[in-house]
This record gives C-alpha cells, structure tokens and sequence, in this order.
C-alpha cells in the first residue's frame, strides 16, 4: 500500500539521482492568480518519470534485476526505465507506440534501451509489453499503476510543501494518473486543506470520464497534441487514489494547450511538451477556481519534437490572435495590393504572406481574391484591421 513513510524513502534513494526542481514565479500565465510553475521540463531525461521508474527499479530484488526490465510508454517513462536500468547496470526493453515523437524514441535508444515500436497508442504499447514479458519473463515496470511508481512521483509533493510556504492550489497533469496520485496522495497527508486540480485533454479523457462516472472506463480511441497524457484507461490503484484524493479534474482543448506552450516559452522560455502544459493551460483558461490563490502549475515534461513544437506554436499564435488569414475580394486593376496593404500597416498590422487568384465562373470577370497571412497582437486588433477595411468598400470573405 501507498504510505507517507514509502515516498519519504522514495526521496532519500532519489535524492542522489534526481534534480530538485525549484519553483519559477510567472504570475502573467494569469493575472487573477499567483502563479508558480514546478518545472519538471527541466528534470534528468526532461521529465518527472525518473522519479517513480529509478525508484521502482531500485526496490527490485536480485532476481528480478537479474532478467532484465521491460516496459510501455508513449516516451517519457520510456526514458526513465532506460536510464535508471542502465544506471543499475540493467537489461531494458521498451515498446513505444509508433506514433511517439522521433526525438523521444532516440533519446530512449540513447539512454541504452532496446527499443520495440508497435502500431498504435499508448495501449497497444502496453499489450506488446505484456506479451514480451509473458514469453520471456521481463520484471516489468508499469508507468503509472504501480505503488512503488507512484511513491517516486510523490516526491514532487515533499517537495513542493518545502518550496512554498502558502500553497492554496496544485494543478497536475493526468495520463494514467500516477503523477498526481503520488502528489496527492502526499500533499493531502501533509496539508489537506490544499487543493488538488488534475487535467487532462479533451482528447483523452480517461480519468475524467471515470471519476464522474464513478467507475473505470476505457477510451475507444484517444486524440490529443498531448501524446504523454493519452492514455485510455486508468489504473485501478491510481483511479482510487484520484478518487479519494484529488479534489476536481477538468480538461483542456489542444488550442488551449498550444496557447499554453506558446505563453511558456515567451513569457518563461521554458519548453513543455504538451501533456507537460496542460496544467498551465487550466490556469491560464480559468478551468479551475485559482482567483486570488498561491497557485503550483506541475510542468511535467519538456519532450516535444521540434516538429510537432513548429505547428503548436502556429496553432498558440492563431488562438491567441496573433497570426490570422484573411481572404478579400477585390477588382483586379494596379495599385489594389497597396491599398489593402496600407490599411493593414495603418492599423499596426504586418502583412508575412499573399496569395493572388483570378475570380472563378460565378464572380465579376474582373474580380480577384487576396488570401493574406497577418501577424498581429490579438483579436481585437484583427477586427479593427477588418472593419476599416470594410470600410474602404473591401469586400471580406467569411
């Protein structure tokens, strides 16, 4: 069973092995709040997972060790296995779902891991595994619903106890929800009176539905930026804890977490993968009562591919109102790009990008289209650049 006494022995092997991640003041994530962020983005292998896998595999016994350890993740567990089994001179197997990001698969490869892709997510990653370990008798270490797992990422409880002297909120990601059973589970046995927030995408929302529903339920299919979080269904330890522990959940669209990530790396230059934002996307969004209170966002993970990171932060930019795409309809003669390009630059905008077409079949045969990419501060800026357009007799297209 899970007990203080377990994460307080977590803290003392770990504490050797890990960062202790200090707490970063970013109140503009959400000026009605007094935000803090914990930044896990920047723990050994870029994220909290080698706080329950370094710890769950220094409590193996010899014969365990001795076959080696497998495991399943969508990466950042993955990391956390390779690394702490390599430290404890280990054999590791890890199944990733095809769909993790190159750069977390060869970070898992680098730390010394054998790797096994397997078509599909997260779960099927984990039928692959149980397999593997059936056929050769892998000691396998679970992400998430695993006591001795969850006791490592309790750690991060201690020490935010320590690092803030008032704390009104903790607001967590939830995968599986191993990260913030142990968090829970620890802050509440030391001060229940602090609230205990989890998210998870509205893509994914496997512990959500469980804990309204008031049972486990499994996914048909996740689908979220978030790859760390989509997990279709919780564990049954993990789910309990929740359960008793945890005070509300609440979920995040991917916009909301492209906005998120944008914030943090403008405003903090921290990078976050995505399931690492959604607990900054929560606060920002106001998904929880966090008006007026010392508030911790648990930036879980950093692991995003610089690919993915391209098109999140152009989604962030368009959430945000800062990059829009405007289509007018024009009469194709001399001197009508300048006009629209001066309205634009009168009204503070930067026109990035045009595209010019000829009107078809059912328009003025002397009509044209201009499709335009604008940079801009936010959306009311995009509407003052609308209307006096309009106003110059500028046809918008809807």
């Amino acid at each position: 069973m899970l007990t203080l006494d377990r994460i307080y022995h977590a803290a003392y092997v770990l504490q050797n092995v890990i960062r202790r991640t200090d707490l970063i003041h970013a109140p503009k994530l959400n000026p009605a709040s007094n935000i803090y962020l914990k930044p896990e983005n920047l723990q050994l292998t870029g994220s909290f997972k080698i706080r329950g896998s370094y710890y769950k595999i220094s409590q193996l016994s010899d014969e365990e060790k001795a076959k080696g350890v497998i495991a399943c993740s969508a990466g950042n567990h993955a990391q956390g296995v390779a690394l702490g089994a390599t430290k404890n001179g280990l054999k590791s197997i890890i199944c990733l779902p095809s769909t993790a990001p190159i750069s977390k698969v060869e970070a898992t490869r680098n730390y010394g891991a054998e790797i096994c892709l397997v078509d599909g997510v997260y779960d099927d990653a984990y039928q692959r595994a149980i397999e593997l370990k059936e056929e050769y008798g892998y000691t396998f270490v679970h992400p998430f619903d695993d006591v001795s797992v969850i006791a490592g990422q309790g750690t991060i409880g201690l020490e935010l106890i320590n690092q803030l002297q008032q704390i009104d909120a903790v607001i967590v990601p939830i995968g599986g929800g191993g990260l913030i059973s142990g968090v829970a589970y620890a802050i509440k046995s030391l001060n229940p009176n602090i609230k205990v927030y989890g998210v998870q995408s509205t893509g994914a929302p496997s512990m959500f539905n469980s804990i309204n529903n008031r049972k486990i339920e499994r996914l048909k299919y996740v689908s979220t930026i978030a790859d760390g979080i989509a997990v279709k269904e919780p564990g049954v330890n993990t789910y309990d804890i929740c359960n008793k522990y945890v005070d509300d959940i609440v979920t995040v669209t991917d916009d909301e977490v492209s906005s998120a990530i944008l914030s943090l790396i403008e405003q903090q230059k921290l990078i976050a993968e995505g399931a690492g934002a959604v607990s900054v996307a929560a606060a920002m969004f106001n998904k929880v009562p966090i008006e007026g209170k010392n508030t911790i966002c648990l930036v879980s993970g950093g692991n995003i591919d610089v690919n993915i990171l391209d098109r999140v932060i152009k989604r962030g930019l368009q959430t945000a109102g800062r990059n829009c795409v405007l289509t007018v309809e024009l009469i194709d003669r001399p001197g009508q790009l300048m006009k629209v390009s001066k309205i634009i630059a009168d009204n503070g905008g930067n026109l990035i990008g045009v595209h010019h077409e000829r009107s078809n079949a059912n328009r003025d045969i002397n009509g044209c289209f201009l499709r335009m990419n604008l940079e801009t501060r936010n959306f009311e800026q995009i509407e003052n650049i609308k209307k006096a357009l309009t106003d110059e007799g500028i046809h918008i297209c809807q």
